[in-house]
């Protein structure tokens, strides 16, 4: 077989991140990346370089574009490490004529907008939560029955998202809406939904539909190891502080009805076709306490660390860790007939 070379986007090390709480990488990041270079050594059918400064990321993309056969676009941080710019390193490979892994700037405008997948997904019959949205004056009169969640429009890596954010007084409403603007220096539109108290579920699926796709083992989250009171989410203390009780949450293979699992996978594979995701992708789902489902959020490009939900669901999946990042890089030369 001939040696690919593929090109490795990453965030770059050396800039601020204002979804890191100590807003630069540290060592637990250095050690996933390095996590992933090891599990690409094991794919022999590949040559990789790994390109990080985005100083220098159009020169060094320019200067070895003739050379490339893939480029694998893992630089979920976005441009300069700015969420809003995550579009900006797909539409720069676009300009290039470089082909690469992963969602198109397209797909990534739709999904970075909660609300608007959410009334997309709406309107072609998948449930979605009651939902209202803040600009800037907080309503006297909110139409959804607390409890609700509090959480930016536009943000990922569960940026923003706190046991605060779950709140069942107007007071703790305007106490969440505070800490958004303050705390996390979030000046954007807020979304505001009816929280539901059942299971956090993860689907995954690599490939694309309709023909050649693979969905991976459905997981929730283990809430049993949070101490009683706190609410039972998935957000930000779970993913960055490693002192908060949400830092010990694991995930396990999902209990649903087959009438659920059903609803779920089908409507996650009309998503995947109607935003125009690519390659992979990772869908969050919520249940009610009679166990209905309720889509959260589409992630395209979605975390590709060695301990992350994908990774999670492809081992339960009997996909190693090198296997799953090989399996998106087949999906990416199936679909460009590589």
């Amino acid at each position: 077989m001939a040696i690919k070379n593929v090109a490795v986007l990453l965030g770059d090390p050396r800039k601020f991140d204002l979804v890191k709480p100590d807003h630069g990488f540290d060592d637990d990041d250095i050690d996933t990346v390095n996590k992933l270079k090891e599990a690409l050594q094991e794919l022999k059918s590949y040559c990789f370089t790994y390109l990080d400064n985005h100083d220098t990321f159009i020169k060094d993309l320019q200067k070895n574009s003739d050379k490339l056969d893939l480029v694998f676009n893992l630089c979920d941080e976005g441009f300069y490490n700015d969420p809003k710019m995550e579009l900006h390193v797909a539409a720069l490979l676009e300009i290039l004529g470089i082909p690469y892994t992963g969602a198109s700037p397209q797909c990534m405008v739709y999904c970075f907008d909660k609300d608007f997948v959410n009334l997309l997904a709406k309107s072609i019959g998948i449930p979605v939560p009651p939902e209202y949205v803040i600009e800037e004056e907080i309503p006297s009169d909110i139409p959804i029955e607390f409890p609700i969640i509090v959480k930016p429009n536009f943000a990922d890596g569960g940026f923003g998202i706190t046991q605060k954010s779950v709140v069942n007084s107007p007071e703790e409403l305007k106490q969440a809406i505070l800490e958004l603007r303050t705390n996390f220096n979030y000046e954007r539109i807020i979304l505001i939904q009816k929280y539901m108290s059942g299971g956090e579920l993860t689907v995954g699926i690599i490939g694309n539909p309709p023909d050649h796709h693979k969905i991976l083992p459905i997981i929730e989250e283990d809430f049993s190891v949070l101490p009683e009171g706190l609410p039972l989410i998935c957000g930000y203390e779970a993913k960055w502080y490693p002192d908060s009780p949400y830092w010990k949450l694991t995930s396990k293979l999902a209990k649903i009805s087959p009438k659920t699992e059903k609803i779920v996978k089908e409507s996650c594979v009309k998503l995947f076709m109607r935003l125009e995701c690519r390659d992979y992708c990772r869908f969050d789902w919520r249940l009610d306490k009679e166990g209905n489902p309720y889509l959260l959020e589409v992630n395209p490009n979605p975390g590709w660390c060695w301990d992350g939900h994908l990774a999670k669901m492809s081992g339960f999946g009997g996909l190693s860790y090198p296997e799953m990042l090989q399996a998106i890089l087949r999906a990416a030369e199936q679909r460009l007939k590589l």
